[in-house]
């Protein structure tokens, strides 16, 4: 089989395990809220096509990285802050603090802006704010829960997620030297 109908086929498959979860989310809720919920798996798992197909191995393990540490950190501060008043959202259910749907569209649109720049990013983090909107107007959640989240998910990509041509210039300092060190990645 041909190389890129595999990995298109594994892209494939991935895309339809991850978002299966939505399938169930999606019954019952208005448009704007289903929008929502596209856009929210959408945005990540463009990070995660752009990186395969451009064969950015770097970048895959990134992706993984940022969204796995961003996922954890979200699951612990929902379970965390549940039982206190502000886990409680405005329509009266639980786990409100902070945003999950949030917290997961900024992850991808952080990797996305940090990795690649802003003519990726700046759609990403358009659509991240589509969805925060969705979630505070439709009284999911709390301004407080998806400013929370937002600055979860890009605080966890600024910690795990460099450019793809990054420049680093470090100080270097030597007993009888100082100096700059200019590294670029290709």
């Amino acid at each position: 089989m041909n190389n890129s109908i595999t990995k298109s086929l594994r892209v494939c498959l991935i895309i339809a395990a991850l978002c299966l979860p939505v399938t169930s989310a999606i019954a019952g809720n208005g448009p704007d809220i289903l929008a929502a919920d596209i856009l929210t798996g959408i945005v990540p798992l463009t990070g995660l096509a752009v990186a395969y197909f451009t064969d950015d191995t770097e970048g895959q393990k990134q992706w993984l990285r940022n969204t796995g540490v961003n996922q954890v950190l979200t699951s612990a501060l929902r379970l965390g802050f549940n039982e206190t008043s502000l886990g409680e959202r405005p329509n009266g259910h639980s786990y409100g603090f902070p945003s999950g749907h949030v917290a997961f569209v900024m992850s991808g649109a952080a990797f996305l802006g940090e990795r690649y720049g802003w003519k990726w990013g700046a759609p990403a983090y358009m659509a991240t704010a589509y969805v925060a909107y969705v979630r505070v107007d439709q009284d999911k959640h709390h301004l407080r829960d998806v400013i929370a989240s937002g600055v979860l998910g890009y605080g966890v990509a600024l910690l795990t997620v460099t450019p793809e041509h990054a420049t680093h210039i470090a100080p270097v300092i030597g007993p009888d030297f100082l100096g700059l060190r200019w590294q670029r990645s290709f």
